[in-house]
């Protein structure tokens, strides 16, 4: 998601920038200490969410938000409750009461990207069985879109609302659940062995007891996958 923050108070923009800093999927297109100069940026670029302070001089976030053209997403960032009830009729996605911690932005954050997603038409995919198969995954992190082909995935690990891919050239850790990867990944040569791990079925070397030998690693079994894995991988 592209963001841009506005609040007058530096020490505000500060927080919310380190806060967005650390989360791969956010991308901080510029912060504002007033909302006229926003609207300059937001002439040439839009942004998918805007986190906004409601006092502040020239023009209260309240009325930034009534000269909007689109609809981005909108997390109020405020010291004063009073505006709540306004806010959420002016269909803001979350209110963060200042002063707020990281879990809380964090909260506000995948609630507008569940949004975003629930916003984005979706279709019915046709199959069509002479296409060839896709080759390669699409995978964003660090401000960066990395084309990684299926080939060079070792394994990829959850790490709650991250998942991180262990690929030949290194580690890309981005936000994404190992439960719509296992969708879609293809089967062969991707398999899940455990409710945290993914692997590649071609990289694996050995099976020792509990566990598969890959890349000079040893990935752990699940107890309930046990059975169906030793199946698939000799």
């Amino acid at each position: 998601m592209n963001c841009i923050i506005i609040d007058d108070e530096e020490l505000a923009r500060k927080l919310l920038e380190n806060y967005a800093a650390r989360l791969p999927h956010l991308e901080v297109l510029g912060s504002f200490k007033n909302p006229i100069t926003a609207l300059q940026m937001l002439q040439n670029q839009l942004a998918d969410l805007i986190f906004l302070d409601i006092q502040m001089p020239e023009l209260t976030g309240i009325e930034f938000l009534k000269t909007l053209q689109w609809s981005p997403q909108i997390i109020l960032t405020t010291a004063y409750s009073e505006y709540a009830v306004e806010s959420y009729a002016l269909n803001v996605t979350d209110y963060l009461l200042k002063p707020f911690g990281f879990e809380r932005f964090l909260q506000a954050v995948n609630k507008a990207s569940q949004q975003i997603e629930l916003r984005t038409p979706k279709t019915t995919p046709t199959i069509v069985s002479e296409a060839p198969s896709k080759t390669y995954q699409i995978i964003r992190a660090d401000h960066k879109v990395h084309r990684v082909y299926h080939k060079d995935i070792l394994y990829i690990q959850s790490m709650q609302e991250y998942a991180a891919y262990y690929t030949k050239n290194g580690r890309i850790v981005a936000f994404g659940s190992l439960k719509k990867l296992e969708r879609e990944l293809p089967n062969p040569p991707f398999l899940r062995i455990h409710k945290s791990y993914l692997i590649n079925k071609d990289e694996v070397t050995a099976l020792e007891g509990n566990l598969v030998h890959l890349n000079g690693e040893k990935i752990p079994i699940g107890g309930s996958y046990r059975e169906s894995v030793k199946k698939q991988l000799f």
